[in-house]
């Protein structure tokens, strides 16, 4: 987005000058730069832009096909994640999310008070956890590794703690998990 933002300024600057170095011009030329620069350059960018927000858009819907399913719970002030473990149980944690790295997974997003809003910047997408609804979205994590999540929606006072860690392990070596740790817990970091 910024080398495409880049781009355009400089080219908008580009005509500004041009247009400056100009002495008065036909009425024929005002047309050209209408039809030829207004239609003719923002069709193409736009239908461009259109095409790739499918491709993203298409990329995180959720499917029937046997991915990972995780349900993510947001609460003031914390998330909470139950997902299958390695033995077919549901497992739950408080503030970390364990998903296998190179593997798409579904993420039912709910909340049980207020709007918050699941977000991990590095796996892109962000989602509103909304009271009585359930919303998806698929996500992959690339490497193995930890992530940050947060809220990305104000909900209250605790707001700026409301933050959660993602575990990308490699696949079929899920990790040993304490049900007990939070992510607050390992930072020394308590919600109000």
């Amino acid at each position: 987005m910024l080398a495409g933002a880049a781009a355009l300024t400089l080219f908008v600057l580009v005509l500004l000058a041009f247009s400056w170095g100009r002495s008065g011009q036909e009425a024929a030329t005002g047309r050209v730069w209408t039809l030829g620069l207004g239609l003719g350059l923002t069709l193409p960018v736009l239908a461009a832009l259109v095409g790739y927000g499918f491709w993203v858009g298409e990329r995180i819907l959720p499917r029937d096909d046997g991915a990972l399913r995780v349900t993510a719970t947001a609460r003031q002030w914390g998330w909470q994640f139950t997902q299958p473990g390695p033995d077919g149980r549901p497992v739950t944690t408080e503030n970390v999310l364990y998903v296998p790295a190179g593997q798409p997974f579904d993420i039912e997003i709910t909340a049980t008070d207020v709007i918050h809003s699941f977000w991990v910047p590095r796996l892109g997408g962000k989602m509103d956890a909304v009271p009585g609804r359930i919303n998806v979205a698929r996500l992959t994590a690339g490497t193995p590794g930890e992530l940050e999540g947060l809220c990305a929606e104000f909900c209250g006072l605790g707001h700026s703690a409301m933050r959660f860690s993602v575990i990308v392990y490699e696949p079929g070596a899920f990790p040993e998990i304490d049900q007990t740790a939070t992510a607050a817990g390992r930072d020394g970091a308590e919600a109000p």
